[in-house]
């Protein structure tokens, strides 16, 4: 296990250095292979969501750039789906009244966007690149221009074909990323609750041999894989259907969020002791403890799974927006990747029993423990009616008429078919339990699903439309985004979802708090949101455009920059203020 550990730490590191490599070596492309004897005055290229143009400018000539008036602009041909942003020109030198001069190669560059309905890309686009060279003497020449047809060699947002070993590397880091984002979920506050009971689960087999030991975390696991095998099964299939999905998909689907609701209920009544569940054919106490055991450690591995799907970990993003733009089997791949990261601390319990000795003996203690375990289940269901709340519109009381229904029947469950009630009552009380449960389910369970789990933010009337639920933020929407952009304002975009616990966490710590709120107004930034509370195909498609497979998505667009910057999905206030500092220094050119 200990040379497991080394090896995949190794070739994560070397792995890391190769991609560093092929980064670096892309970025300094145009400082080393440009040489003016093999250029033409004026050429253009797109690549990696960029538009480049090269001046190629003649000895003894120069550009001449004043503040509020000069010729060397680029105009692009309308393009219908993508938007193209304004010019970003290098630093340059200085002449005698401040203006400044471009000597021999220059490189400007647009960057472009999509609109978000997954426009078809052309075979090319047509660029005017204009221009007015000075010679040395002082002399200008008239102003003029070319036009350039440029390839449209890439789409944007889609990543280029790598070789066969760049794309072997590229598979196996994202599988590293898999696995190491699915092993962070394990600290996540939405994992946490289910985790404690399972490491209560382990507290009370400690004192049993290492084979019970073993098969606990090896069944565990085995929720966990088989979740996450049909998890990624319905994924493949939807894609293969034509269906575009995300992760943490199925929150934007009330029936789902009721059933998890019901079943996190119900499981935080029986840590209450409101009802026991006897398996049938338990003759003996020792049988009926080990498979219990082993059943319960399978149930917990499945309720893991449910409940991390809301987060995103660091890592995970990204290794999940790569893995939905692949073929099925690598969806499927991927997940169990994630499946046996999530499981890899308990897969070590199993193997090494000795980390047991740290946790401390049964006692009394437990029964406490398990309480307090049951109030985090109800907080969790708690956080899941706040979720229904967004994707019904408010009418999430009859959720909770329902769990109070639901409640009834546990209790009379629990009462009436123990093993020590009569045999006839027993049947009785099973049978109105779940009778008193499906009515319910009937009665108070009628949502308009398809009306209330479909968002659009297409059709918009307004470009400047506020955020309902938070005033300070304005709602999404390409159009807007481009305005901005060309007028050369700082936009930092949120894209998240109510039923995502890492957006409301990373909300709550750094975005809405009073500190980065104010650093953001004095910096003139405009915060844009989009909401993927529900479903929503125009975030779904800028999410695939920056690889990701659900939210968070943090943007930052800043003035004079050609490219956004993507923040990771765990982000931290000194990240926010490292970029807001470079408003200050970022160069507002006027084209």
């Amino acid at each position: 296990m200990r040379t497991f550990l080394r090896l995949l730490l190794g070739l994560t590191l070397i792995l890391a250095c190769v991609v560093r490599a092929d980064d670096n070596a892309g970025a300094d492309l145009l400082n080393t292979e440009l040489n003016p004897r093999d250029l033409p005055l004026i050429s253009a290229q797109i690549d990696n969501d960029i538009l480049t143009v090269i001046y190629n400018i003649p000895d003894g000539q120069h550009q001449v750039i004043q503040e509020d008036f000069h010729f060397m602009t680029v105009d692009v041909d309308s393009v219908p789906g993508f938007y193209f942003g304004e010019t970003v020109y290098p630093e340059g030198g200085k002449d005698e009244e401040g203006n400044t001069v471009y000597h021999g190669i220059v490189v400007l560059s647009k960057p472009i966007l999509e609109n978000g309905t997954n426009p078809e890309p052309p075979d090319s686009v047509t660029i005017e690149a204009g221009y007015q060279f000075c010679t040395s003497d002082g002399t200008c020449l008239a102003p003029a221009s070319e036009r350039i047809a440029v390839p449209f060699r890439r789409m944007a947002g889609v990543p280029p074909q790598a070789s066969g070993s760049g794309k072997l590397a590229t598979v196996l880091l994202n599988l590293i990323f898999a696995f190491l984002g699915g092993l962070i979920l394990n600290v996540m506050p939405c994992v946490l609750p289910v985790l404690s009971i399972k490491i209560m689960g382990i507290v009370k087999s400690a004192q049993q041999n290492r084979r019970e030991i073993f098969m606990g975390s090896l069944t565990y696991t085995a929720g966990v894989l088989v979740s996450f095998l049909i998890l990624g099964g319905f994924v493949a299939g939807l894609k293969i259907a034509g269906q575009s999905v995300g992760w943490g998909f199925q929150f934007q689907n009330i029936g789902f969020v009721v059933f998890l609701i019901t079943i996190i209920w119900i499981f935080g009544l029986a840590l209450f002791d409101l009802f026991i569940i006897q398996l049938p054919g338990a003759q003996t106490a020792t049988k009926a403890s080990a498979k219990g055991g082993h059943w319960g450690s399978f149930m917990t591995g499945i309720f893991a799974v449910l409940l991390a799907t809301p987060c995103t970990a660091p890592m995970l993003g990204a290794a999940l927006g790569w893995a939905f733009s692949q073929a099925p089997v690598m969806i499927i791949g991927s997940f169990l990747i994630i499946g046996m990261g999530l499981a890899f601390p308990f897969i070590l319990i199993g193997i090494f029993p000795v980390f047991v000795k740290w946790i401390p003996k049964p006692g009394a203690w437990m029964n406490t423990f398990k309480e307090i375990m049951a109030f985090l289940l109800m907080a969790t269901v708690v956080y899941l009616l706040r979720v229904a709340y967004f994707l019904i519109e408010g009418k999430v009381i009859q959720i909770i008429w329902f769990m109070l229904a639901v409640a009834f029947a546990c209790w009379i469950f629990g009462k009436y078919a123990s093993p020590q009630r009569k045999p006839k009552m027993r049947i009785a009380a099973v049978i109105f339990s779940l009778a008193l449960g499906l009515a319910a389910g009937i009665a108070f369970l009628k949502f308009d699903t398809g009306h209330a789990s479909e968002g659009s933010l297409e059709g918009v009337n307004t470009t400047m439309q506020r955020d309902p639920h938070h005033p300070d933020w304005l709602v999404f929407n390409p159009e807007l985004l481009e305005s901005l952009i060309r007028e050369n304002k700082p936009v930092f975009i949120d894209f998240a979802a109510e039923w995502c616990l890492t957006c409301k966490t990373n909300e709550a710590a750094v975005l809405f708090t009073e500190e980065i709120q104010n650093a953001f107004s004095e910096r003139n930034v405009t915060l844009l949101r989009g909401d993927y509370t529900k479903k929503n195909p125009l975030i779904h498609e800028w999410l695939q455009k920056f690889n990701r497979a659900g939210v968070p998505l943090y943007i930052f667009y800043l003035p004079g920059q050609p490219a956004p910057h993507v923040l990771p999905e765990v982000i931290t206030r000194e990240m926010i203020l490292d970029q807001l500092a470079k408003i200050e220094h970022a160069e507002r050119p006027t084209q």
